[in-house]
């Protein structure tokens, strides 16, 4: 039984990689801050679940507290970290920028110094489909260039793509980056689409949509994420003799180093997102089209063949699938019947 330590676990991708590891038979150490970025009951709701199982152990401590992340490492001596704590979100990187300095540069460096310190065999952590920002060709790969991004958080996101290529270049820590897709499911974000539409759409109040409906999003699932990262997990990088300088890949190095894409692989319209949301609900939604907000871009569409040549696997739950069980688990959660 390995010990792994899972940051951000009462987080909605934390709290369903936790339990599938525990599942696995592995040892978690779940470590939140708990915040108030959202619903902070819904994160008890999920840890409290987590700690029914024996082989979970909760610590509370924030990623940008040196001394206590350095008490943990030295504490807990994981073999694996999968770093998906940070501060999320795009439009609140608008508001409160220096929320995202502190959780996603400045604890993503704690958590780099403790992968050193105490030689931990490989480090997984969350980026974001964001940074491909100004990128248009679709679909998005992870071979293309990235330096263009049009929010704070998905600047943050790439930064902890380069700091971690240079803790794997100077000291050999395998470090493995995945960018998620827009990921639903059970238990999911309050401050994202489908959580946000739902609600509205059950209390009869209308729905913000932007860029007057002309979006499209390669909606995730959350158990094909989850998936994605164990497979990931089992394989620490090694450095990639075809790599070259004059011609760099950014997804693969001359260090123990990769990025990979987690996403459904085919994007869907907005418009058609809400319709099957409606559809599951058996409500139409009252629309109000609003311009593009800044930060956001029109399309993400993921390239994951990296990830199904490396690992064998890739995301295939139908949208209407993932749609359907979100909406189960909202109304037995929010206790909400049928009309």
């Amino acid at each position: 039984m390995r010990k792994i330590l899972v940051t951000g676990a009462a987080g909605f991708i934390g709290f369903h990689l936790s339990q599938l590891l525990m599942k696995r038979g592995e040892s978690v150490v779940g470590l939140d801050n708990l915040n108030s970025y959202y619903d902070v009951t819904l994160k008890e709701s999920r840890l409290a679940l987590l700690e029914k199982d024996p082989r979970f152990r909760f610590v509370r401590a924030e990623l940008a507290d040196r001394q206590a992340m350095e008490a943990l490492f030295a504490a807990e001596k994981p073999e694996i970290v999968v770093h998906l704590a940070a501060q999320a979100g795009v439009r609140y990187s608008l508001e409160n920028p220096h929320a995202y300095v502190d959780s996603n540069l400045v604890g993503f460096m704690n958590v780099l110094e403790g992968c050193r310190r105490h030689q931990v065999r490989h480090l997984v952590f969350a980026s974001s489909s964001s940074v491909y920002g100004g990128n248009t060709r679709m679909p998005f790969s992870v071979h293309d260039n990235v330096d263009h991004p049009v929010s704070l958080y998905a600047a943050t996101k790439k930064a902890n793509e380069l700091m971690a290529h240079s803790y794997a270049a100077l000291y050999a820590l395998p470090c493995t980056g995945l960018r998620f897709f827009t990921v639903y499911g059970p238990w999911g974000r309050p401050d994202m689409a489908l959580f946000l539409f739902t609600r509205a759409i059950l209390e009869d109040r209308p729905i913000d949509i932007f860029n007057e409906g002309q979006m499209k999003r390669d909606f995730t699932y959350i158990d094909d994420i989850v998936e994605g990262v164990t497979r990931v997990m089992a394989r620490p990088p090694a450095p990639d003799a075809a790599w070259n300088g004059d011609c760099p890949d950014p997804a693969t190095s001359f260090a123990p180093y990769r990025i990979y894409n987690i996403g459904n692989h085919q994007p869907a319209a907005l418009m058609d997102f809400i319709s099957i949301l409606e559809g599951h609900l058996g409500r139409k939604a009252k629309k109000n089209f609003l311009p593009m907000q800044a930060g956001d871009v029109p399309a993400t569409f993921a390239d994951v063949e990296a990830l199904r040549a490396d690992t064998g696997f890739a995301p295939q739950t139908p949208l209407a699938t993932g749609i359907g069980r979100f909406v189960a688990w909202y109304r037995e959660y929010y206790r909400c019947p049928r009309d």
